[in-house]
């Protein structure tokens, strides 16, 4: 396995480093990752094969949501190690017998991407597991989610996730389980815990006048 180019460490990409750079064809032509999608979200996606039952399902479920990830700035690119030529009948087949089109790019892989970010997992065969990367707008990866390949994935979920972590990014807020029906605190958000002792004291007085709501110094929230 090759070492990061950013801290010299080998293995795969962690959250919080760059998404690696590299060269790949889809059925959109050669693109560029990330530069491809400089100055936006993007989620990166693959999946065991195509003309698979689970995989089919789980593409038709992500283009009908594509209008909600591009009105997150957010693009959408899925993956596997089929030929491009493969990727553009299933395309076909989707459109023709279930009248959905796919619009977002697919990447054809030689097995070279997949073992830059991890995606055959030796003990879940020799296909692509169903990975997620959510990579933000800097081209940070700030999400990684893996599923088995006999487990297709909720979608409204990872719509979920890219929301949650853009208005975690420009709040400098966290964000409760569940969110935006958390069990406690509702559609809050969380103010990061305070690090001194004037600053807790400061949030229980802005809990007093109503700017925020406390259950103790260390879990305040606040509707946005």
């Amino acid at each position: 396995m090759e070492k990061s180019e950013n801290t010299g460490r080998k293995g795969i990409p962690l959250l919080g480093e760059d998404f690696p750079e590299m060269k790949v064809q889809t059925t959109h032509g050669v693109i560029e990752l990330p530069k491809a999608f400089a100055g936006k979200w993007f989620v990166l996606f693959s999946h065991p094969a195509d003309f698979t039952p689970v995989c089919t399902t789980e593409f038709v479920a992500f283009q009908k949501r594509y209008d909600k990830f591009k009105s997150l700035n957010c693009e959408l690119i899925g993956l596997s190690v089929d030929q491009v030529f493969s990727h553009m009948k299933w395309i076909e087949w989707i459109k023709e017998k279930l009248g959905v089109e796919i619009k977002f790019p697919i990447i054809a892989d030689t097995g070279e991407v997949a073992e830059k970010l991890g995606l055959i997992h030796p003990g879940k065969g020799t296909n692509t597991v169903r990975a997620v990367f959510v990579v933000d707008d800097k081209g940070k990866i700030r999400i990684i989610l893996y599923y088995p390949q006999e487990l297709g994935r909720n979608m409204d979920e990872i719509l979920r996730v890219v929301e949650a972590m853009q208005i975690s990014d420009r709040n400098g807020v966290a964000m409760p389980a569940n969110w935006p029906n958390n069990e406690l605190i509702k559609d809050h958000v969380i103010i990061p815990p305070a690090k001194d002792l004037e600053t807790a004291r400061n949030r229980l007085e802005k809990a007093r006048t109503g700017e925020f709501e406390c259950f103790d110094w260390w879990f305040c929230h606040r509707k946005l």
